[in-house]
């Protein structure tokens, strides 16, 4: 049985990417492996957006440009980018049971549910959202 798609949070895909998966647990990593091996592994492409604004403001630092970061990071990692299409722009302001107003989260969360898949995260505002069932989400720590 294949393993469900899974959409790697912004700072998860960071983590992988900067070889810092000791943030990550073991069970975690291993379902990460196995949904890349199976072809079941996204990013939403907000995240890129993120990324470049940690970069822009200097909280974080990545070894090489950011253009070729991202790139490297999709290429290397195996990570399908999941598009900002009009349907997940639309749901993003839409998602039921009531959710933030962060923007990159509203647009992970969407793409999730677009994409029936789960959020690998260690975000609280997520975690509790998938308590609510509208989206699913696994704690990226255990």
């Amino acid at each position: 049985m294949p393993e469900p798609v899974l959409l790697l949070d912004t700072h998860v895909w960071i983590w992988i990417v900067e070889g810092k998966e000791d943030k990550l647990s073991s069970l975690c990593i291993e379902r990460i492996r196995v949904a890349n091996q199976q072809d079941r592994l996204l990013l939403s492409a907000i995240s890129v957006w993120e990324v470049a604004i940690l970069e822009m403001k200097k909280k974080i630092s990545l070894c090489m440009s950011c253009q070729e970061w991202v790139h490297r990071g999709l290429s290397d990692y195996g990570v399908e980018l999941a598009d900002l299409s009009p349907e997940v722009a639309i749901e993003s302001t839409r998602l039921p049971g009531g959710f933030h107003a962060d923007t990159a989260d509203r647009i992970i969360v969407a793409t999730a549910r677009n994409r029936n898949a789960t959020v690998v995260t260690v975000d609280r505002a997520i975690l509790a959202y998938s308590r609510s069932k509208h989206v699913r989400a696994i704690d990226a720590r255990g």
